[in-house]
């Protein structure tokens, strides 16, 4: 019988796959689009990150979704720090979001509001992926467009309070496992999952609409 955590990554390995593949981070890792291309991604993810951390504290207290609420992971801050390095200090009165992100932050929102173990499912793919696929865009980024290392305009992927990533990922696999749920709410968890992995690459379709390259 598999773990839960297994079950997860297993179960939503396509959409994975599917979403970092995208055309649009094809082209954004391959230094074949600008750097306003990587703003413009800057700004989408903020809009999710906002969905995810501002109903976190509510939940810090839900036996279901408390566990899972870390302060290390949060992002909020790091990505108003980028957005201020790449769009200067008035960043915020240009902050625009796509459809396809409002959607993405809206269906987070409403997990947080109203379904703890859906709002798990929405945590798991954001910040295991990036911990994990991230460092391979912050890496990217540096070498693109020349942020200073782990510095401003890639802070976002710099998880400053988590000085061991890998045993990090395991204690957070270990919380997989333990989750407060039936198997049929399991179940729906990983559906979640899969739609989460959905919605971001409505995101990263909608991004490359905007930022095609030139035949």
């Amino acid at each position: 019988m598999d773990s839960f955590s297994t079950v997860i990554r297993t179960a939503s390995h396509e959409q994975h796959m599917e979403a970092e593949t995208s055309t649009f981070m094809s082209d954004l890792l391959g230094g074949r689009l600008g750097v306003d291309a990587y703003a413009r991604y800057t700004e989408q993810l903020w809009f999710v990150y906002e969905a995810l951390e501002t109903g976190a504290e509510r939940l810090a207290s839900d036996p279901v979704a408390g566990p899972f609420i870390q302060p290390e992971l949060f992002r909020l801050a790091s990505l108003e720090r980028d957005l201020a390095h790449l769009r200067g200090p008035r960043w915020r009165a240009g902050l625009s979001a796509l459809p396809a992100t409002r959607a993405y932050a809206d269906r987070v929102a409403e997990c947080a509001r109203a379904w703890p173990a859906g709002y798990i499912a929405h945590h798991y793919t954001r910040y295991l992926g990036d911990l994990s696929g991230g460092q391979i865009i912050r890496d990217k980024a540096e070498r693109t467009w020349g942020f200073a290392k782990k510095g401003d305009g890639v802070r976002f992927y710099v998880f400053e309070g988590i000085s061991n990533p890998a045993a990090f990922k395991r204690g957070y696999r270990e919380l997989l496992d333990a989750v407060r749920a039936d198997d049929l709410e399991k179940q729906r968890i990983v559906a979640e999952c899969k739609k989460a992995f959905a919605l971001n690459t409505a995101v990263f379709r909608a991004l490359g609409e905007e930022f095609p390259l030139s035949a």
